[in-house]
């Protein structure tokens, strides 16, 4: 059956019917082509299983004649390949030719198409090319290459052949075709040559590679098909280049085969099978530039789109990799770090153990892997930090910002200042997971504005990415509209999210308040400087300089040392500001002015800003970091005159039931109100919008704001006092109404208007017929109108005084107040009732008529009985009496207001030399039981020193607090006290001496009169805190001499009122003398002879009768023996501590 079905078999195949000769002499090109033509027509439509190959003999030993192969003509060859390809695939599998043969066939294949196809699809003989390539590719053919000799060789030159081919624009299917061709050989070949892996592997050499590039689309398939099979290879090739220059340590090499790594990783993963774990002993070498190398290759792996995959595939890798974030090096541990944005995008099953090193490393001892952590957010997309990163991760980034490194703090408020502005829009559309993710951003960097080390960056980023002013390019046409209202909303809408204290920051960085009085004041004395040095002598015709022109030289120097302090760098600051000032670039000075000018509108200030930038870039670039601080500082860019309206709208839509509108009213309040105290000239184009919206009596908010800012405006400039009979009319049924918010700032506009003689009288007269028979609430507000009245129109209130006084000092102030059913000693001002409030409100009307008639005749007469009220009040504690057993909560704000009070007089020359007669008992009120009578006592008290409006000796005060159970009390005492001192050492030597040196023998006298003193160690161990206190702030290498030499002068007088408080003084003398010889050898200084000369108080010591008696004290000791012991002991201890020079910068920066 078998012998019969192969004999029919043989017997219906098929014979090739062309048996024409192309090797012959005489045959021309057009007659051998036409030949060739039919035979390839014939071949190619045989099919292998119906042919009798017997009958090709004759073609397939003339198709490899030389005179055919190296035929001149192209179409000669081309047809005569696709032939050989015919007769090949006809055969198969056994070749009809000799090793030889087969070697110059597949050499003339490849020569055919490298030089027919240079020309791509529009090549001559395309068709017979693509045929070549289709039966090399479908039949497989070539894999002949690989049983021949020398295989190795040919091999290399088809690669390169065909990597070379493929970079011509060939149609798509070619490109399979060679791909098929390349991959039948490495599966077929007994061992692959080295340079056919070198020809592949460069294809992933260059780095910008693509699958759009032909050449790595074919490298990337026939490693994807092949990866079984190369994985053995490239992992060889990859240690032989390793091993090979490791040796020289020539890293470059290796750097660049650990970037084909990379590369393969993204196209051809499964070739590394077996150099992923080669990677992994890597990270463990002793060599640091290896394992640097490993990190990050690894790192870029696992941090790409297949990363996930990678990481499930390879744990073990993956966790050795982790461990570099304990790596020895910092550098590695930085490569590791600098990953982690993929592993954020790309591998969110991971995010916790990613999340969990980076937070680790932002505690790290290096300070350029903190920083790239932080950096690491900073990249991240909106919906990546929102999904794949947590809020605790967040606010740890956030806390960098107070990092000891500028470059971390830059980083971390960066990131979180980028993250808030992508984020706002969703926040501002009131999507909760943004806003529980991002919104307490802005607090945390307000919170960062607080401290010195990072009040820069801070304020950069708050203005960047937090509160930033609408972009305006320089091209922009001139009628384009900024939307003013959306940009106060944002302000509005952050606010939302900000506490008090950020809220705090916020308005003290806007510019309204203080760095604008100094930006003010520079503005002022650099004009007047300009016109001196550049304007006068250009337009000068031999006149004489301005003869204010040292005063104006030096008063500008003083304004930029001041503003230079509040810059990292004072030296580089003060300067620059200086070069600016000598610059002769009247544009730049025209811009500067209109950016500070409060007048200037929201799209102005923008315009300039960026203009002044530019210009200055282009004018002095090496100051325009400085000079960038200062506009920042100098302009309004929180709340500006455009904000206005918006702000007034808000209040306005804050009376309705939508909580949104009630948060937006509440915090505008805020704003027109610190505008009102510190700022109201921004009022000035909104006159007839405050005057209307004082109408709108169904909203008494939006009517206190606008009285108030009314009241405020006139106060500065008193041409806008200027009212309509309706709206005086207006304003006078407020001050007699019974709200007290709209009596005192309706009478405080009234008081300022053009008629206020006779208004004021007229509601004067009506308040004091109408005190008597006045409910509570209504008696509230017509005092505050009388606090406005004593102060701003004293004349009208003087026609009833005597009736006004008396119904406060007898029917309000000394109608005692027993204890309520809650025995508590402070109650929050909304909690306040309302005959408390009035008792309050009375003493501030004492204390304003008091300074109404400081410069009068009547002045003393007028004070003295409310200076000793004053007092009395400080001595039994806020009651009129010793014995009085009122409510503490009325008792603690009555002593306060008293003690504020006699600041307050204590700055007028009338009634200083008085009430310094009780000074101890008003100093000690810093010592009050109560923390919120302690707090807003040394509040109050700090802006008067700062201000210079008190005596030195009010300088002790917050000395005191070193006992203070609180620590910001003392932390607050510590700021204020450095930047006073920080300040005046700067400019003013004799100041200095005059503020805080000379008054220590003060501060020796106050604790010798002290309520707590006594001769015991126990006691005197606790004042000698007080001294260590003040030494800690004030004493210096400077100082010391002059300080020792005041202690050891309080031996040589007395005390002025008795023996008794001497002794005290003289204990204090030797504690002070031995404190400060314990500190001065503590830290190296020498206690040197005071030379000069040191007036001493006369008003607090007298001189001792003679010498003897000085030599007597001088000889006596007075400290207890205990105490001497206990010094000597102790005298190692009293180096200034590091949180105290750390302040001494801070706070001077803070306020």
């Amino acid at each position: 059956m078998v012998t019969q079905t192969r004999t029919g078999s043989n017997a219906s195949k098929k014979k090739l019917a062309f048996n024409e000769k192309i090797v012959a002499k005489g045959l021309t090109t057009d007659a051998l082509l036409k030949k060739l033509k039919a035979l390839h027509t014939e071949l190619a439509e045989m099919d292998q299983e119906l042919i009798d190959v017997n009958s090709l003999g004759m073609a397939r030993s003339q198709l490899i004649n030389t005179s055919i192969l190296l035929h001149k003509d192209r179409g000669v060859k081309a047809y005569t390949a696709c032939c050989l390809a015919d007769i090949l695939r006809l055969y198969a599998p056994d070749a009809p030719y000799t090793h030889t043969e087969l070697r110059d066939i597949f050499q003339f294949f490849f020569r055919q198409l490298s030089a027919g196809l240079k020309g791509g699809a529009d090549s001559s003989y395309y068709n017979e090319y693509f045929h070549l390539l289709e039966s090399l590719s479908t039949v497989k053919s070539v894999v002949l290459v690989c049983d021949l000799p020398h295989s190795d060789e040919l091999m290399v030159d088809i690669f390169r052949e065909i990597f070379g081919l493929i970079r011509r624009d060939l149609a798509k299917k070619m490109e399979i075709f060679l791909a098929d061709i390349l991959v039948a050989i490495i599966d077929e070949c007994h061992s692959l040559p080295q340079e056919v892996l070198e020809t592949i592997m460069a294809q992933f050499m260059d780095k910008n590679a693509r699958m759009d590039q032909p050449a790595y689309r074919l490298a990337v398939q026939i490693c994807n098909a092949t990866a079984d099979k190369l994985q053995r290879h490239v992992c060889q090739y990859f240690t032989d280049i390793i091993v090979a220059h490791s040796r020289d340590e020539e890293f470059g090499e290796i750097q660049t085969a650990h970037d084909l790594v990379k590369q393969l990783s993204r196209s051809c993963p499964a070739l590394l099978h077996s150099v992923i774990p080669q990677l992994e002993e890597e990270l463990r070498v002793e060599e640091m530039q290896v394992r640097l190398i490993a990190t990050q290759v690894l790192g870029e792996m696992f941090s790409e789109k297949g990363g996930a995959d990678l990481v499930k595939k390879y744990p073990s890798t993956w966790n050795v990799w982790l461990m570099r974030k304990i790596d020895k090096s910092p550098v590695v541990r930085l490569k590791l770090v600098e990953s982690a944005k993929g592993l954020l995008v790309h591998l969110p099953d991971v995010r916790e153990v990613t999340e969990e090193m980076l937070r680790t490393k932002l505690l790290d001892p290096d300070e350029k892997v903190r920083a790239a952590v932080c950096k690491v957010y900073s990249q991240l997309d909106y919906e990546t930090a929102l999904h794949h990163v947590s809020e605790m991760q967040l606010r740890s980034v956030a806390g960098r910002g107070l990092d000891k490194k500028h470059s971390v703090r830059v980083e971390a408020l960066n990131s979180i200042g980028k993250l808030y502005s992508l984020a706002y829009p969703e926040i501002e559309n009131g999507d909760p997971a943004a806003i529980q993710q991002f919104s307490w951003i802005p607090n945390e960097v307000l919170h960062s504005l607080s401290a010195p080390e990072a009040k820069v960056v801070a304020e950069q980023v708050a203005a960047d990415f937090i509160f930033p002013i609408p972009s305006i390019s320089p091209s922009a046409s001139k009628n384009l509209e900024f939307d003013e209202a959306t940009w106060t909303d944002k302000l509005l809408n952050t606010m939302n999210f900000l506490d008090e204290k950020a809220i705090h920051v916020a308005l003290n960085s806007s510019g309204i308040k203080s760095r604008w009085v100094s930006c003010v004041c520079f503005s002022k004395y650099f004009n007047a400087y300009v016109y001196i040095n550049v304007l006068q002598p250009t337009h000068s015709q031999g006149g004489v300089i301005d003869e204010n022109e040292e005063y104006i030289k030096q008063r500008l120097s003083n304004i930029i040392r001041h503003i230079s302090r509040t810059y990292p760098d004072n030296q580089k600051a003060s300067e620059d500001l200086q070069t600016f000032a000598d610059l002769n670039e009247g544009r730049l000075y025209k811009l500067l002015k209109t950016c500070m000018d409060t007048q200037t509108d929201l799209k102005s200030l923008a315009k300039a800003s960026n203009e002044f930038l530019r210009r200055m870039e282009q004018s002095s670039s090496s100051i325009l970091s400085t000079m960038t601080v200062f506009l920042r500082r100098a302009t309004l860019r929180i709340v500006n005159q455009s904000s206005i309206p918006t702000l007034i709208k808000r209040i306005q839509k804050s009376g309705d039931s939508n909580a949104k509108n009630q948060s937006s009213g509440k915090h505008a309040q805020t704003l027109l109100t610190y505008v009102s105290k510190h700022c109201p000239t921004l009022y000035k184009p909104h006159v007839s919008e405050l005057t209307k919206s004082i109408a709108d009596e169904k909203n008494p908010k939006l009517v206190e704001v606008s009285l108030h800012a009314l009241a405020s405006l006139v106060a500065s400039d008193n041409t806008l006092s200027v009212l309509d009979r309706r709206t005086t009319e207006r304003i006078m049924r407020f001050v007699l109404e019974s709200n007290p918010r709209h009596a005192k700032y309706a009478a405080r506009l009234l008081a300022l208007s053009k008629d206020r003689d006779a208004l004021c009288t007229e509601v004067v007269e009506s308040i004091a017929d109408n005190l008597s028979e006045a409910d509570p609430d209504l008696l509230v507000a017509h005092t505050a109108a009388l606090v406005q009245f004593s102060r701003l129109a004293p004349d009208a209130f003087e026609h009833r005084s005597d009736v006004i006084m008396a119904f406060l000092l007898k029917r309000v102030l000394m109608v005692p107040s027993p204890p309520g059913p809650v025995n508590v000693e402070w109650v929050e001002d909304v909690d306040v009732s309302p005959s408390l409030k009035t008792k309050v409100l009375s003493l501030k009307v004492c204390r304003n008529r008091c300074i109404a008639h400081a410069t009068s005749e009547t002045a003393l007469e007028i004070s003295a009985p409310v200076l000793r009220m004053f007092m009395t009040l400080l001595e039994h504690g806020g009651s009129f009496t010793a014995d009085a057993s009122d409510d503490p909560s009325v008792r603690s704000r009555l002593r306060l207001q008293a003690a504020i009070s006699l600041l307050r007089l204590a700055t007028i020359d009338a009634y200083t030399t008085v009430i310094d007669e009780n000074f101890i008992l008003l100093a000690i009120t810093v010592q009050d039981s109560c923390y919120n009578v302690r707090v807003t006592f040394l509040e109050k008290l700090v802006v008067l020193l700062t201000q210079r409006k008190l005596s030195p000796r009010y300088n002790l005060i917050p000395f005191l607090t070193t006992h203070d159970p609180e620590a910001d009390v003392k932390t607050r005492v510590r700021y204020v006290t450095c930047v006073s001192i920080c300040g005046i050492r700067s400019s003013e030597l004799l100041s200095m001496i005059e503020q805080f040196e000379s008054i220590f023998i003060r501060l020796l006298h106050l604790l010798a009169h002290h309520p707590d003193f006594a001769i015991i160690h126990e006691n005197v161990e606790e004042m000698a805190k007080y001294i260590d206190f003040y030494l800690d702030l004030v004493a210096s290498v400077e100082n010391i001499s002059l300080l020792y030499h005041l202690a050891m002068k309080a031996k040589t007088i007395r005390d002025a009122e008795s023996q008794v408080f001497s002794e005290n003084l003289y204990a204090m003398s030797e504690l002070a003398q031995e404190l400060i010889k314990s500190r001065a050898r503590s830290n190296s200084w020498s206690l040197q002879s005071y030379p000069g000369k040191i007036k001493l108080p006369s008003d607090i010591l007298r001189a001792l009768p003679n010498a003897e008696a000085v030599n007597k004290v001088v000889k006596t000791v007075y400290l207890p023996e205990e105490t001497l012991t206990w010094l000597s002991e102790n005298s190692k201890g009293h180096k200034i501590s590091t949180n105290v020079k750390v302040s001494l910068t801070l706070l001077f920066t803070i306020l």
